[in-house]
Formats: structure tokens, C-alpha cells, sequence
């Protein structure tokens, strides 16, 4: 059986999601748009993020995974494996949202621009941004990624996905109430198993019906399947336009 899915967005020292966990290993290039995005942080570490192919050339993901030294794996299943499928690709410009606060996580988005076009493949697809509001109250929607499966074990070799549910904004307002937007953010958790993102998925796209609703952001630094998503509906204009003049 497929490990536990641990998809919790970024939870390093700001409480960020960044696993999968409770969910299962995801069809072989099903999600030909996932990126696996890599940097180095302050101290020179390795780190890696979620993150989608939007077009050719640009990456949509968190703005908390800026670093240094980026680049982008498109085509991946097991991103330890070179697989013929994978097309690496420097990253030429990070767009972080000029309103992103670092603290709070708010407006946590960012475009990558790549330093060249990827080439269109049946392992490389891009997503379409959606034209209004994707996710609503109680949809079931799905995230992917390769971030951890357990809140204090390894990053995951191939591609794990899981099913969320989307909350009342009541929920993540109450337990992140200095965060919390609901203008801004997507309230989701699995009620039934705990099962989320975590530390390594943050980046990556929730998905409903196949169109991206969310980008996972952030969450509890524990196993607490609760998690916020950025909402992409809210920043459609200014993804279209810093892809329109970069």
C-alpha cells in the first residue's frame, strides 16, 4: 500500500505546510503540470517546494520558497530518479506578490520565470487559471506533492496526492486569527483521517475539477491536518499581468 500522503504546506519556523500525509502515491504523470521546485537557503542548505507549470515559461508557487539558486524539475514522478521524461530548468526571475509579508504569510504567491520554455509533453502540461471562484464550502478538492509523509519523516521519492475537503473560513479564523484571511485564503482539512500537506508540498496546487483553486501556504507544526491554502482567484489580475510584462 501507498505510504501515508502528508501534504502539509510549509511549517519550518513560521509554521509552514510542506507534506503529504494520509493520502497515496499518484498515477504516473497524472499530474503532468507539478513542478518540483529546489533552492538553497540562508545557511547554504538544499530545500525544495511544490509548485505548477502555468505556461511555457512561468511557475506559479508560494512566495515563502523564495531562495537562492532556484530551479524547476518539470515531468517528474520520482524526483530521484532521472527520468527521461524531466526537463530542468533554471529559474531567470522570482515574483514574489509585492504585498507578501514574510511573518504572516499573507499574499503568499510567486511567479517564477523560467530561463527558458518548457517543452509540451504528455508528462508536461500546464494548468489553466481558473476565470472566477473554484472552491466552495465543503467541495472536495486535491493537492499533490513530494514533501513529507510523516511530521518528522523524509521527503517522499514519487509524487503523493490526497483529498481535502474546503472548511468554513470560521474554522482557520479561530486557530489562526492574526493570519487568517478569508478574502485571501482557503480553509481545508480531511475529516474523516488526518491527511495534508506538510513540509516540502508547500507551492503546490489544490486542485477542484482539475482547475487550480489554492496554493499550499501554511499550517499547525504538527500532524494537525488543518491547513491554508492561498486563494488564486483573488490574484488573477496580477498573475496575468507580471506574465504579460516579464
Amino acid at each position: 500500500m501507498a505510504a501515508v500522503l502528508i501534504l502539509l504546506t510549509f511549517l519550518l519556523l513560521h509554521g509552514r505546510a510542506e507534506e503529504i500525509i494520509g493520502g497515496h502515491g499518484a498515477k504516473c504523470h497524472s499530474c503532468s503540470y507539478m513542478a518540483f521546485v529546489e533552492f538553497l537557503d540562508v545557511k547554504g542548505k538544499k530545500i525544495c517546494c511544490g509548485g505548477f507549470l502555468m505556461r511555457d515559461n512561468f511557475v506559479l508557487t508560494a512566495a515563502h520558497c523564495l531562495y537562492s539558486t532556484m530551479k524547476v524539475t518539470l515531468g517528474a514522478h520520482n524526483i530521484k530518479i532521472q527520468e527521461e521524461s524531466q526537463q530542468i530548468i533554471l529559474v531567470a526571475k522570482a515574483i514574489p506578490h509585492p504585498r507578501f509579508n514574510n511573518e504572516t504569510l499573507t499574499s503568499d504567491i510567486m511567479l517564477l520565470k523560467l530561463e527558458r520554455k518548457a517543452l509540451r509533453t504528455e508528462a508536461v502540461r500546464p494548468l489553466s487559471l481558473p476565470c472566477s471562484e473554484v472552491c466552495e464550502g465543503r467541495d472536495v478538492c486535491s493537492v499533490a506533492g513530494w514533501g513529507k509523509m510523516a511530521p518528522h519523516g523524509k521527503l517522499s521519492n514519487v509524487l503523493q496526492e490526497v483529498e481535502l475537503t474546503v472548511q468554513k473560513d470560521q474554522e482557520c479564523e479561530s486557530c489562526f486569527p492574526r493570519r487568517y484571511k478569508k478574502v485571501t485564503g482557503i480553509c481545508v482539512v480531511n475529516p474523516k483521517i488526518k491527511c495534508a500537506s506538510f513540509k516540502g508540498d508547500s507551492g503546490g496546487p489544490l486542485l477542484r475539477n482539475k482547475a487550480v483553486a489554492g496554493i499550499v501556504s501554511y499550517g499547525f507544526k504538527n500532524d494537525s491536518a488543518l491547513r491554508v491554502f492561498t486563494r488564486v482567484s483573488s490574484f488573477l489580475s496580477w498573475i496575468e499581468e507580471t506574465m504579460k510584462y516579464n
